[in-house]
């Protein structure tokens, strides 16, 4: 088993970082460029959007395949294979003809994305011992905040100088040398014992997730804050793309610095649940992503920057809690309960454009944040009742 800080773990980890960083540019790209793609193409909104929602979609699905096909052929193959396909993906859209074509192929795209973060923590647990699987997970995530915010910031960039079709030439470039390095970088398997693919074994333990109401609880709160949250970030780009603000794509991808709080968020989480119960946690940060949205409805370029600011320290606070919450909940089958949490994630996340379309064609910016808060008091509600229910079996517990 590999040890923490040897030069094994060093090169291991920094390739996993490296492979996250590459899937999350790719991934988010798209996000500062929506308002250039529906400029582009004489699309709506709602069908601009769609440009990420429909990547976020097929990486969801994608999780349920990858995980167990994983088990039977091995994990480096496949994180090798669809990291090289996702980025050749991101090149042939910067030559896309038509949306449609686009679309197809962001679809694509999305469920190759989907091969290394389904399976990048087996790897880890697969070789690495637990104090280094431990400090090496934490900085696998760092990467994943890092390729979110870089693909958004170079993607606006490039777009400002030339176009969004250069954006995706740019990405593409980049993915391949990163692609390259991490082939190169990530050490073979050796630990790794292959499984018999079972499927009826894989469905069965989905199923007895689905029947928890404890983890049933906390897929809800995940998956519906970030069918708030990232979707929030696709129309303010509309929203600051037009008068009094007309910020251009360059402009647009540096709002996604905001998304920096939300490492706040991730590092407070730890200290907060030393504190507070997990439930509480996830009502605090439920709490701020609301107020933080109240306060993007301020006619100022200053207040919408601190309000998405406050709202990613708010959701990723929501969302360390009631991922760990899965963990520490799911009686069997931990990894696959996990995976399920991602689906719902991601699933959130591609259906959340749907839902806050019409109120922004009714109400603009007003309607989205109010369409915000009837989400998050369900999800809100959802927490009280898991802090009410932990209480019960607290009392309970004392009583016998």
């Amino acid at each position: 088993m590999i040890e923490p800080r040897t030069r094994a773990w060093w090169r291991a980890t920094l390739a996993l970082c490296l492979g996250s960083f590459t899937v999350f540019i790719n991934l988010y790209v798209a996000q500062p460029l929506l308002p250039a793609i529906r400029e582009s193409f004489e699309v709506s909104t709602l069908a601009a959007g769609s440009a990420m929602s429909v990547s976020m979609l097929t990486l969801a699905l994608s999780l349920l395949f990858y995980g167990p096909l994983s088990d039977a052929i091995g994990r480096a193959a496949i994180m090798r294979v669809t990291l090289v396909l996702a980025s050749v993906c991101t090149l042939v859209m910067a030559f896309a003809p038509n949306f449609a074509s686009l679309i197809a192929l962001r679809a694509l795209q999305g469920f190759l994305l989907g091969g290394l973060p389904a399976v990048a923590i087996a790897w880890m647990g697969d070789e690495f011992d637990k104090p280094a699987l431990l400090l090496a997970v934490g900085l696998y995530i760092s990467g994943n905040t890092l390729g979110g915010i870089g693909g958004r910031v170079i993607g606006g960039a490039v777009a400002e100088h030339w176009n969004w079709h250069a954006s995706f030439m740019v990405i593409a470039c980049l993915s391949l040398v990163c692609t390259s390095i991490f082939w190169r970088a990530l050490p073979p398997a050796r630990q790794f014992r292959p499984s018999p693919l079972r499927v009826g074994k894989a469905v069965r333990d989905m199923g007895g997730h689905l029947r928890d109401p404890r983890l049933i609880a906390a897929y809800l709160i995940g998956g519906f804050n970030f069918f708030i949250f990232i979707n929030q970030y696709s129309y303010v780009t509309f929203r600051l793309s037009e008068a009094p603000f007309s910020l251009t794509s360059q402009w647009l991808g540096l709002i996604f610095l905001t998304y920096l709080g939300g490492t706040l968020g991730s590092a407070l989480s730890g200290r907060v649940a030393q504190r507070l119960s997990q439930p509480v946690c996830m009502m605090l940060g439920i709490t701020t992503l609301m107020l933080g949205s109240l306060v993007t409805l301020m006619p100022s370029l200053i207040a919408i920057i601190a309000g998405l600011t406050v709202n990613a320290v708010g959701f990723f606070l929501a969302h360390s809690m009631a991922s760990s919450w899965v963990g520490r909940h799911a009686q069997r089958a931990r990894g696959s309960a996990s995976s399920l949490y991602l689906v719902f994630y991601y699933l959130g996340a591609s259906l959340g454009g749907l839902y806050l379309e019409p109120f922004w064609a009714r109400w603009q910016w007003g309607g989205v944040v109010a369409a915000s808060w009837l989400v998050l008091a369900g999800t809100l509600s959802v927490a009280a009742w898991l802090w009410r229910r932990e209480r019960q079996l607290i009392e309970r517990g004392a009583t016998a």
